[in-house]
Order: structure tokens, then C-alpha cells, then sequence
């Protein structure tokens, strides 16, 4: 498996849809139980910042003074 840092969004969240999974079966032994919540809390870290990060970079259109479409934003309205 990638290392944590080199996994793209989705892969991640597939990575932490198959950790929740295994913990809800609750047959892993308690070590890798905690193994597995640590790298699920890493990883839910590392997609919340990317989500962060992309709606900074988000921006939305509206019309101008002229009726032309502009750039503002994403927080601006």
C-alpha cells in the first residue's frame, strides 16, 4: 500500500471506508484495532485539510458592472 502522504483523496477515503469496516466487524485484536483507528485519524486529517485547501481555491461567478462574468471569492457574496 502507498504511503498516507502519497494517497490521492479518493483513495483514501476508500482506505478509511475498508478501516471502518474492519473495526465494525470487531474481530481484530486489540493492537491492530488501535493500529487501524491511528492511520484512520491520520487519514481523516489529511482529507479534511485537502477539503479545506480545494474550497479556498473555489471561487464563483458572477456578473460584473458590465454584465461580463467575474471571478470572486468563494466566501464573497
Amino acid at each position: 500500500m502507498a504511503k498516507k502522504s502519497e494517497l490521492s483523496f479518493e483513495q483514501a477515503i476508500s482506505r478509511i471506508d475498508e478501516i471502518v469496516k474492519a473495526l465494525e466487524k470487531g474481530d481484530a485484536p486489540l493492537e491492530e484495532s488501535l493500529s487501524l483507528f491511528e492511520e484512520g485519524t491520520a487519514l481523516i486529517k489529511k482529507c479534511s485539510k485537502q477539503l479545506d485547501d480545494a474550497e479556498q481555491k473555489v471561487t464563483a461567478l458572477k456578473k460584473g458592472p458590465d454584465g461580463a462574468p467575474e471571478e470572486v471569492p468563494f466566501d464573497v457574496e
